[in-house]
């Protein structure tokens, strides 16, 4: 017997989202349609626009306080409702990324058309994944329990932010300023997929960045290397050096101290991965290669959600231009990131990498480094019952079962939540890999957006329950 089986509250409310779908799919249009570009100063008034929106959406669905908070830059939007021991705080981010080129969209950005796609129908526009959609599956399920029940079965704060696709420059003091208010039990954040396309997932393992470009410094100024090739140090040859030594031919990152604070991912956990069906050759095959290159003693899915890395994101130096210039160089740079996980430290990192660079610098040069951020790794308590309540009401709704995964990349709000608010977040999102994000012709399946407003249901009844 499921949990949706012994709870008689849900079932009306799941039969109202689904007699409600076509006005839910309007209201999301509604949205799409104004072209919030958190980035371009031009779309401000947007912005404030989109904030207005979801506030009076909110306060109509029993959210009396919603209304658009004041930053130094766009927005943010608040709003409690809802009563009960657990209290609940819901993220999603109305702002959406610059839709350049142009040129490459089958229509324009800002006008969402549902039409077919590859699996079933799709709502197409600027933000109609990212994260537009997904934000609306949590507010359509919370529109359907108030509509049926009158009032919603936890007690829940709405928090929408407007700069998310731009930096979140105003985030963090806007926590630190209503802390109190947006403290709760737990967060959710909808703004990831299904994995592979097809099964639910709790994100709880979200690698942290840390980012360095170094510049190396040899003669004082650009040289011809056929007057002073091999008598004078190359700082292109320098920089290879300090590249190549980063890596042993394991596969390992060989900064002192680096794999201080990796843990091993825990044996549940690494159950449920197990089981999930990780295509890796496909998963290579895709970006037309074949052998994994990272630790040689580890999976593939395991490099990607559990393992720290050690990347070069860019180089420069020398002649650059077309065609061929004899010169040698007297800078050279790269541009480095880390990926974090577990209880990583990114200022050690930081420190232990800049020593080991300056420890390979031969004589007649010079380093210089750029700070690019540092942030830790979130990871989540799973022995937190909400997390596995959730688990089980997603595994409900969808035909496979949900499983606790992780993520290669970061999202630096979950976070912010844990250091600055305490809590853990939940990462539940409904998109796929084929939206299209960030780039022409985004789009959001149907079944994505109506099963996802069911699953929120389902999880809102989860956690009422044992609260």
């Amino acid at each position: 017997m499921t949990s949706s089986d012994t709870d008689p509250r849900l079932e009306p409310v799941l039969d109202r989202i689904d007699q409600q779908m076509d006005a839910a799919l309007e209201r999301l249009q509604a949205l799409i349609r104004i072209p919030s570009i958190s980035t371009d100063p031009a779309h401000k008034a947007d912005c404030q626009q989109a904030a207005e929106w979801l506030a009076e959406e909110l306060r109509g669905i029993g959210f009396e306080d919603a209304a658009p908070r004041p930053t130094p830059g766009h927005p943010m939007v608040m709003g409690t409702a809802g009563t009960g021991e657990r209290h609940l705080l819901f993220y999603g981010h109305y702002d959406v990324q610059p839709v350049d080129p142009l040129d490459l969209w089958d229509r324009p950005p800002f006008e969402p058309e549902i039409k077919d796609g590859p699996r079933g129908k799709i709502i197409t526009g600027r933000g109609s994944s990212d994260d537009k959609g997904q934000l609306m599956t949590f507010v359509e399920a919370c529109r359907a329990w108030v509509a049926v029940h009158g009032s919603l079965p936890v007690k829940v704060t709405m928090f929408f932010e407007g700069e998310e696709e731009s930096g979140s420059p105003s985030l963090i003091p806007f926590l630190e300023e209503n802390r109190e208010a947006l403290t709760a039990d737990v967060a959710m954040i909808c703004d990831t997929d299904l994995f592979q396309g097809e099964r639910p997932a709790i994100t709880t393992m979200l690698r942290g960045l840390l980012g360095e470009e170094v510049t190396i410094t040899g003669p004082n100024r650009d040289l011809h290397s056929g007057m002073f090739g091999g008598a004078v140090i190359n700082p292109i040859r320098v920089l290879s050096k300090v590249i190549a030594g980063l890596h042993d031919d394991e596969g390992r990152i060989t900064v002192p101290g680096f794999y201080d604070g990796v843990p091993e991912v825990p044996e549940h956990i690494a159950a449920q991965w197990a089981e999930l069906g990780f295509r890796e050759a496909e998963f290579l095959g895709d970006v037309g290669v074949s052998v994994p290159a990272g630790e040689q003693d580890r999976s593939a899915l395991e490099m990607l959600w559990s393992r720290p890395t050690c990347e070069v994101n860019g180089i420069s130096g020398g002649y650059e231009g077309a065609g061929f210039k004899t010169v040698l160089p007297s800078k050279a740079s790269a541009k480095i990131s880390f990926r974090l996980v577990g209880d990583q430290d990114p200022h050690a990192i930081r420190e232990n990498f800049r020593a080991y660079v300056q420890s390979v610098l031969p004589a007649d040069c010079s380093v210089s480094f750029a700070e690019h951020g540092a942030s830790k790794a979130s990871v989540m308590s799973t022995q937190n019952p909400a997390f596995e309540l959730a688990r089980q009401a997603l595994s409900d709704e969808w035909p496979k079962e949900a499983a606790f995964t992780g993520t290669g990349g970061s999202i630096p709000v979950a976070g912010y939540f844990n250091t600055i608010l305490g809590m853990d977040a939940m990462l539940i999102g409904f998109a796929r890999e084929d939206n299209l994000i960030h780039s022409p012709n985004e789009k959001y399946d149907l079944d994505s957006f109506q099963h996802g407003v069911r699953s929120w249901a389902r999880i809102l009844a989860a956690l009422s329950r044992e609260s």
